[in-house]
């Protein structure tokens, strides 16, 4: 099994932009569909019954979005983006617990642990000299070293803001509102950061060797 492990972009990377976007979201977006139309889903589909309410049905299909995201992008990109791919354990791991014990927080606690997992490792990457978000931004970007390390600082400790910010708003607030955040609060949040982080990346963006610029 093969993941992205290099800062230089494959030719599969260039070409299918959008289709990685797509593996992304897709998941996630199904996820809110199927707790916002769970008793929909359960009348059609009687079966889903056995798996228990809105929550845990949502959480099976966004269990089964991931695991053939992660499988296209294999076989379409040749690759597992690292995020993704991390994503989609703690997914499956998370999802199975929620499902098998009949209890939410384990799959509420999903965003928490996975972005603070990754908040660390940047943090802790930095700390041993190694900006790891160019492993993670491969196909996206090519900066000089300092780039990668402001960059890096800055999403790790991005990272563990949202992992504080999914605990308040789990912890708060009725599950509907827990999973609609989930899309329509972290995406436009993690949009609008990303967007602010463009005046460093272009002022730290390098020629890659064997391409000049026009």
């Amino acid at each position: 099994m093969t993941t992205e492990s290099d800062t230089t972009p494959t030719a599969a990377d260039r070409h299918h932009p959008m289709l990685k976007l797509a593996l992304e979201l897709g998941p996630l977006m199904i996820f809110f569909f199927a707790n916002l139309r769970g008793p929909w889903l359960v009348e059609k589909f009687p079966a889903l019954t056995a798996l228990g309410g809105p929550l845990f049905v949502a959480t099976a299909l966004f269990m089964a979005a991931t695991v053939i995201s992660l499988l296209v992008s294999k076989i379409v990109l040749g690759h597992l983006p690292i995020m993704p791919f991390v994503s989609g354990i703690v997914v499956l791991i998370f999802g199975s617990l929620s499902i098998y014990l009949q209890n939410e927080t384990f799959i509420k606690m999903k965003p928490t642990i996975v972005n603070a997992l990754f908040g660390v490792a940047l943090l802790g990457g930095l700390a041993f000299g190694k900006s790891l978000l160019g492993y993670v931004f491969n196909a996206a970007f090519q900066l000089d070293a300092e780039g990668w390390r402001k960059l890096t600082l800055r999403w790790g400790i991005f990272f563990l803001f949202l992992a504080v910010l999914n605990e308040v708003v789990w912890r708060n607030f009725s599950d509907d509102f827990w999973v609609a955040f989930k899309v329509w609060g972290t995406m436009p949040v993690t949009i609008i950061f990303t967007l602010a982080q463009m005046p460093l990346i272009m002022k730290h963006t390098v020629t890659p060797a064997g391409e000049t610029e026009n």
